[in-house]
């Protein structure tokens, strides 16, 4: 048991070494155990993208009395990543140690619970919907009250109209069992449907585009918009035909801060 704890301490030196090695900002959270679900930080990175890269982009939140959370914005800008470094800050706080951002205040979960888009089956045993649905109805079967869900572009496999509607019912059965919800979605009509209704406290986040199609990664307070920017990565990729509008501006490379740019980086359907 000794060498197990003690492995447990040097392998976070390392870790903590390693984020210094790459510059990369680290501390020690706040945890907290308030009635009220609290998440504020400034300057958090996905630490596990902040070992690979230089220069992670860090980003800050303040989601205080804010059991919602819905991430929108262009595509390849950011918030896959961003939800990540959540659930990953999440679970370092936890088990008592740093994180990698400047400051970071949450309150302590009983669970974290991650639903996030999935490659086809190749055995095609079942469609993707089904799939996803399947995993949905495990988690609802074992998320408990205080636990944090964290959703990457689910029940997308579907038109809007109907992806919209379950991830409604979704997160609304969440919310109300009293467990906050992080939800990163091109979904116009799921996301807008919560700003409308206001429910729930809820705070907007989205992935900012430049007016030159450049993303800079860093995350704003605002609303959803009812586009994602997708035809930037169509002309990024060439496009089908090898023709471009000679008024639309052209996206310069963006690798400073995605490890995963396949989900978010396909081309618009």
């Amino acid at each position: 048991m000794l060498r197990a704890e003690l492995g447990f301490y040097i392998s976070c030196l390392s870790l903590r070494d390693a984020l210094a090695a790459n510059d990369q900002p680290v501390t020690f959270p706040e945890p907290t155990a308030t009635a009220a679900w609290e998440l504020t930080c400034a300057g958090l990175r996905d630490a596990c993208l902040a070992l690979r890269i230089d220069a992670a982009v860090g980003n800050d939140a303040a989601a205080d009395g804010k059991p919602l959370v819905i991430i929108t914005g262009a595509n390849s800008g950011g918030k896959s990543t961003f939800l990540r470094s959540v659930g990953v800050a999440q679970l370092m706080m936890e088990c008592g140690m740093f994180v990698a951002a400047r400051s970071f205040r949450a309150r302590v979960c009983r669970g974290i619970f991650t639903h996030f888009i999935r490659e086809e089956d190749p055995d095609m045993v079942s469609g993707r919907l089904d799939e996803e649905l399947a995993r949905m109805s495990i988690i609802a079967d074992q998320v408990t009250p205080r636990s944090l869900m964290l959703f990457n572009q689910s029940f997308a496999a579907t038109n809007e109209r109907e992806g919209s509607e379950i991830g409604r019912q979704a997160v609304t059965a969440l919310l109300e069992a009293g467990i906050r919800v992080f939800f990163v979605t091109h979904q116009f009509d799921l996301a807008d449907s919560f700003r409308r209704q206001n429910a729930h406290p809820a705070l907007f986040l989205r992935a900012p585009r430049q007016p030159d199609g450049r993303r800079d990664f860093k995350l704003t307070v605002a609303d959803p918009l009812p586009t994602s920017f997708g035809a930037d990565i169509y002309y990024r990729i060439g496009g089908w035909l090898g023709e471009r509008d000679s008024g639309q501006a052209k996206t310069v490379g963006a690798t400073n801060s995605r490890a995963d740019s396949a989900p978010e980086g396909m081309a618009p359907r």
